[in-house]
């Protein structure tokens, strides 16, 4: 029982860290209806510029904040050179602009940045610790904790607050939002500067646990089966979604992976989730679409 109890919480807090990945798709697909290809991009750029900055003998914070301020700008930026040029298009257009926008950010990181793989020590020890009985990792605990208060943040500033609602409008009929007066440029601006923000504490931390290396845009492909069992336009979903497909994926290694050869951690979170479609496509906590014929 206590195994099972430590490959849970294990699995647990890795889902939290999923879901602050997939909160950066789910900002995106609120405020415009695509989803976001060029999100691990995003990410990757900013674990590389943090850690470059610092090696350049940048104390910490300083470093952090200037990363900070890159981030938003280039979220501004995406928003006022690519997409307001894209109101009121197709979906499709949408998507294919994020898609070149995902290639072109990678260039720019290697250009800028260069390819080397960098390590990126955040002064929190990978050691395991004791809970009664338990054995947590500190790293991990520290991860899931600041992921969660930013996820829960974000949640309640998105469901609480009049830029939520406006958010929401603009989500459902662009051209109704903007008929009733919804700044939808600004609207956008500020969803994508704050997509750079959550892109930057998942780069951080995704870093810290992997390396700084184009690898992580990969992690970011987690984000989808996450996304499908909790719903592309809920953050609350992006939390449970996290949290299932973090303890499932640990938990079918251990118990299901010795039966059929292993290494299903993986792929197991993709199976479940194209079991999910089958069942409910719109995620737990998406909004079910009904088509008027």
């Amino acid at each position: 029982m206590q195994f099972f109890i430590e490959v849970l919480v294990g699995g647990l807090l890795a889902g939290v860290m999923y879901s602050l990945v997939a909160l950066g798709f789910v900002l995106i697909y609120k405020a415009s209806g695509v989803f976001n290809f060029a999100q691990g991009a995003l990410v990757l750029f900013a674990a590389l510029t943090f850690v470059s900055i610092e090696k350049m003998g940048v104390p910490f914070w300083i470093a952090l904040a200037i990363t900070l301020g890159i981030m938003v700008l280039m979220g501004v930026a995406i928003e006022r050179i690519v997409l307001r040029r894209l109101v009121n298009q197709p979906p499709i257009s949408l998507f294919m602009a994020t898609i070149g926008l995902s290639f072109f950010i990678e260039g720019l990181a290697q250009t800028v940045w260069g390819t080397e793989v960098h390590g990126l020590d955040l002064g929190i020890a990978d050691e395991p610790f004791d809970v009664m009985g338990v054995f947590i990792s500190k790293f991990d605990l520290f991860a899931a904790t600041l992921s969660g208060v930013l996820v829960a943040a974000l949640a309640l500033f998105f469901q609480k607050t009049k830029l939520g609602r406006a958010l929401r409008a603009v989500a459902d009929d662009h051209q109704a939002a903007l008929s009733v007066g919804i700044p939808l440029k600004h609207i956008w601006a500020i969803v994508w500067a704050v997509a750079g923000f959550v892109a930057l504490v998942a780069g951080m931390l995704w870093g810290s646990r992997l390396g700084v290396q184009f690898a992580l845009t990969l992690v970011v492909l987690k984000a989808l089966p996450v996304l499908i069992l909790g719903g592309f336009t809920s953050v609350p979903g992006a939390i449970v979604g996290g949290l299932i497909v973090g303890a499932g994926e640990k938990l079918a290694e251990v118990y299901l992976g010795p039966f059929i050869g292993g290494g299903i951690e993986n792929w197991f979170p993709y199976m479940l989730a194209l079991l999910f479609l089958l069942v409910r496509p719109e995620g737990l906590f998406g909004e079910r679409h009904i088509e008027r014929v």
